[in-house]
């Protein structure tokens, strides 16, 4: 990390920050330090550093689970099959410390800028910007704390260093990893004192606004706190994220459920659900609408946090669409995932089911199989993908780097309206990006609560049979002859498992999966990737990747070129 830094920090230092030097010369008397202070919008700039590079859900991670393989050869694909070790830690957010020194470095500066000349607005502006500045640094070590906590060598629980100060270029960088539970607190502490700060929401409005503010002219707390902002960290985004902070200290890789952790998880969950409208807030349209929105439409209940609507997501269709469609085809979904679609009473997949045919496979399953996953037959906007016998290029290895592996395609993120033409030029599709949407953090209640009392414990109103019962229906599994499955279900074990496998399909492909299987304690356990194809009269599963996880994995490696640099660092065992 010290080289990167010194790299970084050193131009940030003698290139004002943001190298905006690239493009206009420097004032004579306006370097480093200087310029950042003198400079309102170059100053803010270290913090909106703090927003770029966010961890998000097209990623595509899941090739690296038991969801899906992909038909190059990425980084998730090597980590998949034996190649994953501290010189290649190829799922590494190590690198997010950069935005930590960011943080820092506007921290260091901030009192020295005068952000408005009206002396109670620059008050204002200051103190917002100080909140999200705490926030973000919390969040980043957050995503840091999720990838690479885990059992030390010496067998104690580790967390990682927790960096409050700018360090210079040559600062002391050896610094050792917290314990856990310590870094946990930590965060903690920064997204409370951010809390203090931020507005519950970006709206200005004057009944919500922190007790802090109290007595602040009307006029100027609106315009600092108004929508304007809208797309910054606020105090919602923060307790959705102390949530799964929490949670994720509680779930059996970390804590196994000792402290209070579901608890404080539960509670965070429940305030912020029930101020969503609890059970019924649950948007009844249900995964969010990546891309089926009307140019112009900003409104999106589902999404709690999210990037900018753009139209510069079409990368994703070239990717991912069939080579019939003139794509790369390169996420492709498993026969494992598939099976984990429940039929449409409710009960698991199963070739013993009455309404199961051998010859129409996905038929009477769970609608959401057919949105999120294009199988042999399925359709892309009443184009008919073909991954069998008849298929042409978009059969099973039929064209090398292109078609799919595993006799299935990635439906769900893709505007289905999109055409690639040959030359490769592609439709118009505006889409978002999104970091947090409401449905996972219905599951996490879920999971919470069913892991501190089962299936019926209440929390806030709700419980893990309430909540689940409602995906499911939205979802439309049960509505002809009610969910017997779920109504079944007596025990904290089976309930878990259900949660699980909610999570497992209403949040597939959006990034959710590595982490839940690492947090679970369940990744060094998945089984092979099997794929299925059809023949023209049968459909014939096999194998198609190994998953050659070791015991070590549920804790990803401390990148090894970091413990070379810093003998203070102690690395994961097994690694």
């Amino acid at each position: 990390m010290k080289n990167f830094i010194k790299y970084t920090f050193l131009s940030l230092l003698l290139l004002s920050a943001v190298g905006c030097n690239t493009f206009e010369p420097l004032d004579e008397n306006l370097a480093g330090d200087d310029r950042l202070t003198s400079d309102p919008a170059m100053a803010e700039g270290l913090l909106l550093d703090a927003y770029g590079s966010m961890s998000n859900q097209v990623l595509f991670n899941d090739s690296a689970t038991d969801d899906a393989v992909t038909n190059y050869l990425s980084g998730f694909r090597r980590m998949a099959t034996g190649e994953w070790n501290a010189q290649n830690p190829f799922s590494s957010r190590w690198s997010q410390y950069e935005q930590v020194l960011y943080v820092n470095k506007f921290l260091s500066i901030i009192d020295e800028v005068v952000w408005k000349r009206d002396e109670e607005t620059n008050t204002l502006f200051k103190q917002r910007m100080y909140g999200e500045a705490i926030a973000m640094r919390a969040l980043r070590h957050f995503w840091i704390l999720q990838e690479h906590a885990g059992m030390g060598t010496s067998g104690e629980l580790l967390g990682i260093p927790y960096i409050t100060e700018f360090l210079d270029f040559d600062g002391d960088f050896n610094l050792p990893r917290l314990g856990f539970e310590e870094t946990v607190d930590r965060i903690n502490e920064d997204f409370n004192e951010a809390l203090t700060y931020l507005p519950m929401d970006w709206d200005g409005d004057l009944s919500n606004q922190p007790t802090q503010y109290n007595g602040t002219d009307d006029d100027r707390y609106q315009f600092v706190f108004g929508k304007n902002q809208d797309g910054r960290i606020s105090g919602r985004i923060i307790k959705a994220f102390q949530a799964k902070l929490n949670l994720l200290a509680a779930s059996p890789a970390f804590m196994n459920g000792s402290g209070d952790y579901y608890q404080k998880a539960a509670n965070t969950l429940a305030d912020l659900l029930n101020d969503n409208g609890g059970i019924t807030g649950l948007d009844p349209t249900g995964y969010y609408d990546f891309y089926d929105f009307a140019i112009g439409t900003r409104n999106f209940p589902e999404v709690l946090w999210r990037d900018n609507v753009t139209p510069s997501y079409t990368w994703l269709e070239k990717q991912h669409y069939p080579p019939s469609l003139n794509g790369e085809g390169k996420l492709n979904p498993s026969q494992n995932l598939v099976d984990a679609f429940p039929m449409l009473d409710g009960l698991p997949f199963s070739e013993t089911h009455p309404n199961y045919d051998a010859n129409s496979p996905f038929e009477n399953r769970d609608p959401r199989l057919k949105k999120y996953v294009l199988y042999n037959g399925n359709d892309l906007n009443n184009r008919i993908i073909k991954t069998g016998a008849g298929g042409g290029n978009d059969e099973i290895d039929k064209v090398q780097f292109r078609s799919t592996r595993s006799g299935y395609y990635l439906k769900k993120l893709l505007d289905p309206k999109v055409t690639i033409s040959s030359d490769g030029s592609v439709s118009a599709s505006e889409k978002m990006n999104v970091f947090l949407r409401y449905t996972d953090l219905y599951l996490m209640l879920a999971e919470s609560a069913n892991e501190l009392g089962g299936p019926d414990n209440m929390v806030g109103g709700m419980s893990a049979r309430t909540i689940i019962e409602a995906i499911r229906q939205r979802a439309g599994i049960g509505l002809d002859s009610g969910d017997s499955y779920l109504a079944g279900i007596s025990t904290k074990e089976d309930m878990r498992a259900l949660i699980r496998n909610e999570r497992r399909l209403e949040l597939c492909f959006e990034g959710h999966r590595l982490f839940d299987l690492r947090r679970w304690n369940m990744l060094d356990d998945i089984p092979d990737i099997m794929g299925s194809k059809y023949d023209g009269t049968n459909y014939n599963e096999f194998v198609v990747e190994p998953r050659l996880y070791q015991e070590n994995a549920n804790y990803a490696p401390i990148p090894q070129s970091e413990l070379v640099k810093f003998d203070a660092l102690e690395q994961n065992a097994g690694w």
